[in-house]
């Protein structure tokens, strides 16, 4: 019996171990299927907890996979997009600038245009004969910069005595000589030239046409020059001494525009005069007077001492600071007018008149400076040398109906001796001597006077620096000056100087 149940216990025993064996198959069994995917786990919260987590995961990365995939084309379409755009920005940007490329060519062939124009008037304007007559020096050079080099040209010689204003230029300068000078001859063909003297020598430059005189006047005497051989008018020769024709003067009148024709001739003998002031006149009605001089010496010197009118009053009448003047051949008569009237009231600020001085116009002409002064000053005595400057003088003192002017025909300086050894004063003298200055006996009859003021108009800042020095060591001070460009293009420059006596 013991026996028995010791061999029923070994069975179960042996039974319970058969199912439980059976029973790990079978977990063992499911566990693969479940790993494979075939049944849902039920059992294992451990095992489900992680297969949960196994699929989130295989969800995560198949969702990023994807996020990935979608991303990834998105990048490339929006890296598609970006290339059209950007080829269609670059299109746009190519067709912009070819656009302003374009526009920026026209606009700049367009200024080359204009430049060339410019520059081809530029070219036009320089002077082919400068380099010969040696007239203009700065024909060349802008008109600024010939302002400049005039400047400091000044400024280098009066700079020690004073500060120099700036200087004052033309608004136009070009054709602004009213008095034109033209020497005939013949060339070495035997053909008639007209036109200036070559510089340094007497040999005449052929010129039809110079940018610094008058363009009627030019025109006239190309006229005249083909009137010659039908009237059978013969060009004077200066190695022989034969011929008729010298020179041509013409002037003309800015205002008023009138003009004189002076033939200057070697005999007062023209022939058929009265038919040649005809054919002058009717292709030229703005000649108011028409005269022969006569020169028949042998000399350097332009115009004779005799005058023959052979058409008009032998004058002319020009208007300058609202005062007219009769200008006859001889007669001296600034050759700009439009910067004269700058240097004279330049002159009358300078000189600082209240209405009750005694003025002295030295070198006075035909009283230009003077009767413009006589406005601002009580009396005013005008002093010339030249008998028919002085005569015209009265004239124009007649005519503009000035009675405070008084006009003498003497040497100034010996003028102002007799008036400080007659006691007499005078308050300001104005002196505008030629070129070459003033000469110390003159300037010592200045210093002998004794005026308060001295008014020095100059065209040559050298001869000015010169008598500057000796008035100032006579006990003046020179306390203002200001260059007039009353030459443009030329090497000259006039200048206003205002000297006050020392107490």
């Amino acid at each position: 019996m013991d026996i028995k149940m010791h061999k029923k216990q070994n069975d179960e025993k042996k039974q319970t171990k058969n199912n439980r064996t059976k029973a790990d198959r079978k977990n063992k069994n499911q566990m693969s299927k479940r790993q494979s995917g075939n049944i849902a786990p039920m059992h294992n919260l451990q095992n489900t907890e992680q297969m949960n987590e196994d699929r989130v995961q295989n969800k995560n990365v198949k969702g990023i996979r994807s996020n990935k995939i979608k991303n990834k084309k998105t990048v490339e379409k929006n890296k598609k997009d970006n290339i059209k755009s950007t080829e269609k920005n670059k299109k746009d940007k190519v067709g912009n600038i070819g656009k302003n490329k374009n526009e920026n060519v026209k606009s700049i062939e367009k200024n080359k245009q204009i430049n060339v124009q410019v520059n081809k008037e530029n070219i036009t304007q320089i002077c082919k004969y400068h380099k010969k007559c040696g007239g203009c020096s700065y024909i060349e050079s802008e008109y600024a910069k010939t302002l400049n080099i005039k400047q400091r040209y000044v400024e280098n010689l009066l700079g020690q005595y004073c500060k120099v204003s700036k200087i004052i230029g033309m608004e136009n300068p070009y054709y602004y000589r009213n008095k034109v000078h033209a020497a005939f001859g013949r060339d070495r063909k035997g053909n008639v030239i007209s036109g200036i003297y070559e510089e340094d020598s007497h040999r005449i430059i052929n010129i039809d046409k110079c940018m610094i005189e008058n363009e009627l006047a030019d025109e006239m005497i190309g006229y005249i020059k083909s009137l010659l051989k039908s009237f059978k008018i013969k060009v004077y020769d200066e190695d022989t001494g034969f011929g008729l024709l010298r020179h041509i003067l013409i002037r003309t009148g800015r205002v008023t525009g009138q003009v004189m024709v002076v033939l200057v001739l070697s005999s007062p003998i023209l022939p058929s005069k009265n038919n040649f002031a005809k054919v002058l006149k009717e292709k030229f009605p703005q000649i108011a007077t028409i005269v022969i001089n006569v020169n028949d010496k042998k000399t350097s010197m332009v115009l004779g001492e005799r005058d023959i009118v052979i058409y008009g009053k032998g004058y002319i009448e020009d208007i300058l600071c609202g005062k007219k003047y009769r200008i006859s051949p001889q007669s001296f008569y600034q050759i700009n007018s439009v910067q004269t009237e700058v240097l004279y009231q330049k002159a009358i600020e300078f000189a600082g008149l209240k209405g009750n001085e005694r003025v002295i116009d030295a070198y006075s002409g035909i009283g230009t400076i003077g009767m413009t002064v006589s406005d601002y000053a009580k009396e005013v005595l005008c002093v010339e040398l030249n008998q028919s400057a002085v005569k015209d003088a009265i004239a124009n003192a007649k005519a503009n109906q000035v009675k405070n002017v008084r006009f003498v025909c003497d040497d100034a300086g010996r003028f102002m001796v007799k008036m400080a050894e007659q006691g007499q004063k005078a308050d300001v003298v104005l002196m505008d001597p030629p070129r070459a200055g003033s000469d110390e006996k003159f300037l010592s009859s200045i210093v002998k006077l004794g005026p308060e003021k001295v008014v020095y108009v100059s065209c040559n800042p050298e001869t000015l620096a010169r008598d500057l020095r000796y008035l100032v060591k006579k006990g003046y001070e020179v306390t203002r000056a200001c260059p007039v460009d009353m030459f443009p293009f030329s090497g000259h420059v006039e200048t206003v100087c205002l000297l006050s006596r020392n107490k």
